[in-house]
């Protein structure tokens, strides 16, 4: 099992840079940067940081082509294995809180990312002919004018579904499910998918801290930002419709600590990795058995990301390897 690490881009570009020769220090498999509005875009962020990155895979999770178009997806994506070759990943997804941002989401949102990888592909790997897609098409003369990878970088598509899963299966090389950190979940995305090649990624908010009972509190208060999204995806897991309505209404005004109270520590411990490092690496090692085959953990990382990061890197990664 791959472990990762994903950065929220909300920070200056010293800041990044400050942080990718941090995580450099250690042996993580991957690093990745979120593609949230109204943040940075990813691929801005992460070619500030690769040239500070020398052994980790790099990558946004994920992109949305609602908001870049393929071939700018394909052109950023080349720019950015120039600097790291071999090392690079594609990450693409149909995007949530769009319309809350001024973005309209694809009318056909399955068949927008079935084209997109299509497109992404067909640059990278130096395509002609153009490309006759039912969302996104490119005339017989369009090619990439830039220099090409070696091979293309591996495409990994976010979901929870099982339609775009099956999909995935058919033209990625893995998957990620976002904001879990639920081991009875694996199984069901394997199944959903329905191709063994396809690795099953799965990452959330992460904080970690040997003061534990710190570190859950505030894991409680940054799980409350997307619960009431994603409790309703997992079809293991009951949520009652009223408690997530009760969280939505905190975060909405601002009071995160009152939504993070009424996350129960099962339903915290289904989605965010939170407490002392003893609790991460159990929580990684449930996840490993359960079939993933990279666990991500997201910002903050601790109660200062720092001193999270360095927890990570010196106590968990050396007992998962």
């Amino acid at each position: 099992m791959e472990l990762s690490i994903a950065f929220q881009t909300n920070k200056t570009a010293a800041e990044y840079v400050a942080l990718a020769k941090l995580v450099d220090q250690y042996n993580f498999d991957a690093v990745t940067v979120y593609n949230d509005a109204p943040f940075h875009p990813a691929y801005s962020v992460l070619l500030v940081m690769a040239p500070h990155i020398t052994r980790a895979r790099i990558g946004p999770a994920t992109v949305q082509p609602a908001r870049i178009h393929p071939i700018d997806i394909a052109a950023q994506a080349a720019l950015l294995e120039s600097i790291a070759p071999g090392r690079t990943y594609i990450g693409i997804s149909r995007g949530a809180w769009l319309q809350s941002h001024g973005i309209t989401p694809e009318q056909k949102p399955l068949t927008a990312i079935r084209d997109a990888v299509n497109i992404v592909k067909y640059m990278l790997s130096g395509g002609t002919g153009g490309y006759n897609g039912e969302m996104y098409a490119l005339a017989e003369h369009v090619r990439a004018p830039y220099p090409l990878p070696e091979k293309v970088p591996a495409i990994l598509i976010g979901t929870w579904g099982p339609k775009l899963a099956k999909i995935a299966g058919e033209i990625a090389d893995e998957v990620k499910i976002g904001g879990s950190a639920n081991p009875d979940f694996i199984p069901v995305m394997h199944d959903y998918i329905g191709n063994p090649d396809v690795s099953v990624v799965i990452g959330a908010v992460c904080v970690v801290d040997d003061d534990r009972e710190q570190a859950r509190a505030l894991a409680r208060q940054e799980v409350a930002l997307y619960l009431p999204v994603v409790a309703a995806l997992d079809t293991t897991v009951e949520v009652e419709p009223e408690l997530a309505a009760r969280i939505q209404s905190h975060v909405e005004v601002g009071e995160s600590d009152k939504a993070g109270a009424l996350i129960s520590d099962d339903l915290l411990d289904r989605f965010a990795f939170s407490g002392s490092p003893a609790d991460l690496i159990a929580q990684c090692e449930a996840l490993r058995d359960a079939g993933a085959n990279r666990v991500e953990l997201g910002t903050p990382h601790g109660l200062k990301s720092e001193q999270g990061i360095k927890l990570l890197g010196e106590k968990v990664l050396p007992a998962l390897r």
